[in-house]
This record gives structure tokens, C-alpha cells and sequence, in this order.
């Protein structure tokens, strides 16, 4: 038995191309961290296991959906997240083996409208699919990651992946990433500076670019790389910010209460 698990907020104009790609799956379960569009109502058509709750993180958000199904395989897919027909068969494929506890997936991401084949982004593989008893999340507010007990494999069709939708999209998670980044840099004692916020931008852009050969994915690789270094060059300038304004003791807290654009109502 196969369980699909997905966390969603104000997810309505991708939430549907997801679970129509996962409808196929024993158990699909939605866990909404209060939405006022209409994402509830589009993933109660799909499924009646729609839960809502407040907002921990991703971690932890992710680990109370786990905590949810009941399958003996698990498939942990992003709202923004599509199942191609040929992942599709090699996940059923996969779950009749006996060798492996989980799978990494690669997951082709698009920006503003291209998919990424270069600039660190293909192939990135993302552990998704695991024995549910062998698995859990990691607590990580967010960038979390399953940690799973037992033997990994591959499969080879990817995971497609609307990243950025638009520039709007891209502002948005570019501030709110970097806010929190800076607040995880801050808890964990880095220090910055105005130089060293340049030089980090300068390095990401470097790196993006020229060594993961971005350039190589024309207008897009360009964009994605200046908005890689515009995201590490603010979330060293909050990290100044947090040094100037903040105390130690206050940064938990902040970790505790933060809410991406979407989750702020």
C-alpha cells in the first residue's frame, strides 16, 4: 500500500496538477495549514483525508502527515510537485523490491517557464519515496530531509518541479528564504558583514553561472543566477541586521513564529 503525503497553504494554483498526478496511490493525505483560497476545497475533490492545523515549520509540518498514513511504502511530494506517468511506473516497479528501504528521485525544476538542466539544479535527486516505518523528517524549520534507516536506490524518471512560476514568485521566495536563512546563519553563530555579503553574492553568482554552467540554460540561467546571488546577498545583509538589533535569546523565537508570505495570514 502506497500513501502520498502533502502539506499545502494557499496552494490552489498548483495543488491540483499534483494530486490529479498522485490519484493513483492507495492513500493521499493533505495536511493544510489554513489556506483562504481555494485550496481545501480543490483537494477535498480529490481525497477526503484533508486535515488542517497550525504552522511549525517544514519538518515538523512534514512529520505530522507522515504520522498520518497508513501505507507501507511512502511518497512525499511538494504541492508545486508533478508524477510523470513514467515516474508513476518506476515508483510501482520499486515498492515490489526488496532491497531498498528508500529511493532518491531526481526532480526537474523549472524557472519562469524553462527547465533547469544546468546551474546545480539537474540532476537533484530528493529522497521521496521510503518505507514508512524506516523513515522519519528531520525537525528542520526549513530545508528538511527525511532520514531513513536501511539501503537507498535510484530510479531515473524525474519529478517535475514548478519552482518559480514568475518573477513575482521568484521576489517572494528570494526575501522570505533569505529572512530565514538569516535567522538560522544568526542561531548558529556565523557572523556577517557588508563585505562579506557582496563577496558571498559575487561567489554564488561565480559559482551558478560559470561552474555549474548556468550560462549553458540561456535568458533563464542568467536569471536564476543573479536571483541565486540577490538571495545570498540579502540573507547576509539580515544576518547584519540580526547582529545590530537582535539578541541571541530573541532569535528562537523568531524561528518559532516565522511565516513565509504565504502562511501570514
Amino acid at each position: 500500500m502506497l500513501s502520498v503525503i502533502i502539506i499545502t497553504k494557499n496552494e490552489a494554483s498548483h495543488i491540483g496538477r499534483c494530486l490529479e498526478s498522485v490519484a493513483w496511490a492507495d492513500e493521499v493525505i493533505v495536511l493544510d495549514s489554513g489556506s483562504d483560497d481555494d485550496t481545501v476545497a480543490i483537494c477535498r475533490h480529490y481525497t477526503d483525508k484533508v486535515y488542517q492545523t497550525d504552522w511549525p515549520g517544514f519538518g515538523i509540518q512534514k512529520q505530522r502527515a507522515l504520522d498520518k498514513a497508513a501505507g507501507d511504502w511512502v511518497l512525499s511530494v511538494d504541492a508545486d510537485e508533478v508524477v510523470t506517468l513514467e515516474l508513476r511506473a518506476e515508483i510501482e516497479q520499486a515498492l515490489q523490491q526488496e532491497h531498498y528501504q528508500g529511493y532518491e528521485i531526481p526532480r526537474l525544476s523549472s524557472y519562469c517557464g524553462k527547465q533547469m538542466r544546468h546551474g546545480g539544479w539537474w540532476p537533484d535527486y530528493v529522497l521521496r519515496l521510503f518505507r514508512r516505518d524506516c523513515g522519519r523528517f528531520t525537525d528542520s524549520v526549513v530545508h528538511e530531509s527525511i532520514i531513513v534507516q536501511g539501503r537507498l536506490g535510484r530510479v531515473s524518471s524525474p519529478l517535475l518541479h514548478d519552482a518559480f512560476v514568475d518573477l513575482d514568485e521568484v521576489l517572494h521566495k528570494v526575501n522570505c528564504y533569505s529572512s530565514l536563512g538569516a535567522a538560522l546563519l544568526y542561531q548558529r553563530g556565523v557572523r556577517s558583514s557588508l563585505s562579506k555579503a557582496l563577496l558571498k553574492a559575487l561567489w554564488t553568482f561565480i559559482r551558478t553561472y560559470c561552474l555549474k554552467a548556468a550560462i549553458l540554460d540561456g535568458r533563464q540561467g542568467l536569471m536564476l543566477s543573479i536571483s541565486n546571488a540577490e538571495g545570498t546577498y540579502y540573507k547576509y545583509l539580515k544576518l547584519l541586521e540580526l547582529q545590530n538589533r537582535q539578541s541571541v535569546a530573541s532569535v528562537p523565537d523568531r524561528l518559532r513564529h516565522f511565516r513565509l508570505p504565504w502562511q501570514s495570514k
